[in-house]
């Protein structure tokens, strides 16, 4: 990022729903927009949220597989617990994703993103201390996952919002693909280190490392110094008006309709797959921690090589087309993932999972992209916490099939579902204006 600062975008034009604008399908556009010329990475501000999200995002995949592991190592948890745990992490974003997008919308992003990252690290950090004084209950593990997901909800709706004032949204392609690339390699480093921590250290202490993570991170958002626009409200506005504008705007819209329906189902495979992978790895196959977080990290490296095709997938195939494309290819190597066991089986599961994670990566880049740049700016927080309430609002759902699942018809089952559900995701996305576009439009 250049040291000075872009300006934030203007009062944004009415989007493709609302002036009735129509995609132009293949053939009828040129090329792709021209990327941008320079590197977010030469904007100051960006830098310190670029920090930020980097040293967050590895402590949270520590955590995302100490977590479950501390339920099952030292609670003796079963199947049904791990799912609860697993779906209280997540469900803040059903009961409360849609007000927290109206009230991001009137409210300073960096603020808010401050006040989450503080609440979260109280909160991990009472679990090695609850450790130490032998007093860690699961019942403590379910709070903390359920409270620090609201802090969650605000963080994450202000974050995705807050992007395009840093960089301006001529940058946000450049910026979204650094992020995700950054997210991709913390996974790989963030569950490998975490299965090393677990079975080296013990599971709390690998979680007390997320807490200082969330510490640095609010730490590297004070030192943000960029404008931020004062918040629009209407004078008549009400929350529940404010609610129902972002989520009529997303719903309505053709184009964003089908990619947070797709959105959903894909997350909610993907969570019944990965809420059962401790209890199948550490009980049913005998295997170590560190084989269950290098089998994690592979996501990791999908997303990576994802993050870093999406831009080119996106030229040569058109933004709209590419979305689709992507996942007709990946969808029949799911089934791959409940063949998994110990032996030769293990290597044609870790593939797939590779592969599925290939897709969100280029998911991740031009799917977010399009939605920040789509959306009007004083649309960006409902927007976002539409897609939120949506995409891991799912996952609570998928954590709470995996465990009923895994209860009933044990934990093989839960693997065909997801794998099932993967299959046909990206039907939703073809059957749409996706299926001809090449260009997508912008704001």
């Amino acid at each position: 990022m250049s040291t000075e600062h872009r300006p934030p975008p203007g009062p944004a034009e009415a989007g493709p729903a609302e002036t009735g604008q129509v995609v132009s399908p293949e053939g009828a556009d040129g090329p792709g927009p021209a990327p941008a010329a320079t590197s977010a990475f030469r904007i100051k501000p960006f830098r310190y949220v670029f920090a930020a999200s980097a040293v967050s995002t590895l402590g949270t995949q520590i955590s995302y597989l100490a977590i479950p592991l501390l339920a099952v190592t030292e609670l003796n948890a079963s199947p049904g617990q791990v799912g609860a745990l697993a779906a209280l992490g997540t469900v803040a974003f059903l009961l409360i994703g849609l007000p927290a997008g109206a009230w991001a919308d009137r409210t300073r992003k960096k603020r808010l993103q401050i006040c989450a990252d503080l609440v979260r690290a109280v909160l991990f950090g009472s679990v090695p201390v609850a450790w130490w004084l032998d007093a860690l209950t699961i019942e403590q593990l379910y709070c903390v996952v359920l409270v620090s997901g609201v802090a969650t909800v605000f963080f994450d709706v202000a974050n995705q919002s807050f992007l395009p004032h840093v960089v301006g949204r001529e940058q946000l392609g450049d910026a979204n693909a650094k992020l995700v690339a950054m997210q991709a390699v913390n996974q790989v480093s963030g569950r490998s280190v975490g299965g090393y921590l677990v079975q080296l250290l013990t599971a709390p202490l690998a979680v007390a490392v997320n807490a200082l993570t969330f510490l640095w991170s609010m730490v590297c958002l004070l030192l943000v110094r960029c404008p931020e626009p004062p918040p629009r409200r209407r004078p008549d506005a009400h929350l529940g008006r404010e609610i129902m504008e972002g989520t009529r705007f997303v719903l309505g819209h053709p184009l964003l309709r089908p990619l947070a329906l797709e959105g959903a189902l894909t997350n909610m495979a993907c969570q019944m797959i990965v809420t059962v992978l401790p209890v199948l790895f550490i009980r049913e196959l005998g295997l170590p921690e560190v084989a269950l977080g290098l089998f994690l990290a592979i996501a990791g490296v999908g997303v990576f090589l994802g993050s870093l095709a999406a831009r080119p997938l996106g030229r040569r195939l058109g933004e709209g087309r590419s979305m689709w494309i992507v996942g007709l290819c990946v969808a029949p190597f799911g089934f791959l993932i409940p063949f998994v066991d110990a032996g030769l089986m293990l290597w044609p599961a870790v593939a797939a999972y590779l592969l599925i994670t290939f897709k969100i990566g280029t998911d991740n880049v031009i799917k977010v992209t399009f939605r920040q740049t789509a959306t009007p700016p004083e649309l960006l927080g409902r927007m976002n916490a539409t897609f939120r309430f949506l995409l891991t609002g799912s996952l609570a759902i998928g954590a709470a099939l995996a465990g009923l699942l895994g209860e009933t018809m044990g934990v093989r089952s839960v693997l065909w579902a997801g794998a099932a559900l993967l299959s046909v995701c990206w039907l939703l996305v073809f059957c749409s204006p996706y299926r001809n576009v090449r260009q997508l439009p912008r704001a």
